[in-house]
């Protein structure tokens, strides 16, 4: 199922994408008509319940196909505002850095690293597809993209045994993990130059783990101006998600919403020779198989 987060008419609402439209359901507007009132009113609530959340949505959608005005319940992606697949994280967006050996390199390592690195971007960096971002010409001069898969935690926990990772994963979506460097560089650590207002866009869908059972061998594809910059698959990362999820809650207490950032393949801004880094007027697209494509435009 691929699930999206929007507005309409001044609501912040989700639902499913509906098959074979440009359109969504609006799943609160069908559990409100058919008086579900157990169903769950924001998408974080509802990624908790992991799967059974899935099965409520597709039990809900029936009905609706069903009724002779189905047509109230969806709105077409033309009359929507198009969130992030998860507006707002219960925390700060979790991320790994330099989990691709071809990407370690083109940052100056030789070899891979032997303890996984894990900084955070803050909430206010989340955007969503298709919105405009800012360049931040006053703060950077080296604004830079990395494409990356992102997991959404369903069920949380602490200190999660590697097996029962995937018990723990709601489903996935598309993050560009956009960093200023030279701010990166001044400042001696991740945080302020990762944490850029708008820094953060991920979408279009979160597409249920269900949907991508071999989440450990997806394309990711980076284009900037439709130029490949990015052309890597997730089978090439160091740290399986498993790993992730296993080492990360041994020190932090994943909760339901939170979105861990895979890392990123070789070919960002900074790897290129001269470094090339985004300026006004760049639209970059990145784009994972089985979810889409999440584009943004730098002004």
């Amino acid at each position: 199922m691929k699930l999206l987060s929007f507005k309409y008419e001044g609501k912040t609402l989700f639902g499913p994408k509906v098959k074979r439209e440009e359109a969504v359901w609006d799943v609160l507007s069908i559990a409100a008509h058919y008086e579900k009132t157990d169903f769950p009113t924001t998408i974080i609530e509802g990624v908790a319940s992991g799967l059974d959340f899935v099965e409520s949505i597709r039990k809900l959608v029936i009905k609706a196909e069903q009724d002779k005005d189905a047509k109230k319940f969806k709105y077409a992606f033309s009359s929507i505002e198009w969130l992030a697949p998860i507006p707002r994280t219960p925390k700060n967006v979790l991320c790994v850095g330099k989990n691709y050996l071809d990407h370690a390199n083109e940052m100056g390592d030789d070899t891979p690293p032997e303890k996984l690195m894990v900084f955070t971007k803050s909430p206010t960096t989340i955007a969503a597809d298709e919105q405009d971002l800012p360049i931040h010409a006053e703060l950077t001069e080296n604004l830079d993209y990395e494409g990356e898969l992102a997991v959404v935690i369903s069920k949380g926990g602490r200190n999660i045994p590697k097996q029962l990772a995937y018990d723990h994963v709601f489903g996935y979506t598309i993050a560009n993990d956009i960093t200023a460097r030279d701010v990166q560089t001044a400042h001696g650590q991740f945080f302020l130059g990762k944490s850029l207002d708008g820094s953060c866009p991920m979408g279009p869908y979160l597409v249920t783990k269900n949907e991508l059972p071999n989440s450990d061998n997806l394309s990711v594809v980076t284009k900037v101006n439709d130029e490949v910059r990015q052309n890597g698959n997730t089978k090439a990362m160091i740290f399986k998600i498993d790993e992730l999820i296993a080492e990360i809650s041994r020190f932090v207490t994943l909760e339901p919403g939170d979105v861990i950032l895979t890392g990123t393949p070789a070919g960002v801004g900074k790897g290129m020779t001269p470094p090339t880094y985004l300026k006004e007027g760049d639209t970059v697209k990145v784009s994972i198989e089985g979810i889409g494509t999440l584009s943004n435009r730098f002004v």
